[in-house]
């Protein structure tokens, strides 16, 4: 019998301790398991209708998010980067009438905008284009106005500030549900989930601790969304009074 090399010995010891070892509840690559899901948090030997119900529940759950994307509703798209949590959010959005940032803090909604977004800079003329709309266009350029509860500009815009509302949307694909295989955000392994095999939408869902979703394609080009930042906090509270418009129960345009 042939004798095996002492150093090959202690080589195959190596690599069979290595492969055992877990790294921040992770297994280490290179060692051929011959499990894909090693490692993870088994959502890929889920199926799809499972794996959305427990996205959706995680989203749900969590006390944060960000959500960047485009969003196309009502034949308007729009472009988000938003910071939400379950009292109110913050961010901007943009549109055809330009960008302006959202800030609600419970039932208080805040909208900021230049002077253009105001006046609806659109030339058609009319009432909004005569020197008092326009002078009053500037004195609300870059300050935070509240919107009032029954402007239609609240229903309007609140929504993008409402994180269980906000998901609850877009979190939800359309016809028949499948898996389609293994995929990765940002360094991130996913599992993504399909409807109608993707025209009904797709959803790239962690593989990695919580099942949190990380990409949403919506369904008819409707836009194509990014989560991130789960559970990481950030402030949140109504901006300065000397910063602030009051306009009552209505705004002067919207």
């Amino acid at each position: 019998m042939t004798a095996i090399p002492q150093g090959r010995t202690r080589r195959a010891a190596l690599v069979s301790a290595m492969c055992a070892l877990v790294v921040t509840g992770t297994a280490l690559t290179g060692c051929s398991s011959g499990d894909p899901d090693a490692g993870t948090n088994g959502l890929g030997k889920l199926s799809a209708a499972t794996i959305q119900s427990r996205t959706r529940t995680a989203a749900k759950s969590a006390p944060t998010v960000r959500l960047s994307g485009t969003v196309v509703s009502n034949g308007s798209t729009y472009t988000l980067d938003m910071r939400l949590k379950g009292d109110g959010g913050t961010g901007s959005v943009t549109s055809k009438s330009g960008t302006f940032r959202l800030l609600r803090v419970g039932e208080h909604l805040f909208l900021k905008a230049d002077a253009a977004f105001w006046s609806h800079e659109d030339g058609k003329g009319g009432s909004d284009d005569s020197p008092t709309s326009q002078a009053a266009a500037s004195k609300l350029e870059g300050m935070y106005v509240k919107v009032p509860a029954g402007d239609p500009a609240y229903k309007r815009f609140s929504g993008f500030t409402d994180k269980d509302v906000l998901l609850d949307g877009l979190l939800t694909l359309h016809g028949a549900l499948a898996t389609d295989g293994r995929h990765e955000q940002n360094g991130v392994r996913t599992i993504r989930i399909t409807g109608d095999k993707g025209s009904g939408g797709t959803l790239d869902v962690s593989l990695e601790g919580s099942p949190y979703p990380l990409r949403l394609v919506r369904a008819g080009n409707a836009g194509t969304l990014r989560l991130s930042d789960w559970g990481k906090d950030f402030a949140l509270a109504e901006p300065p009074q000397k910063e602030t418009v009051d306009y009552g129960k209505q705004l002067p345009s919207s």
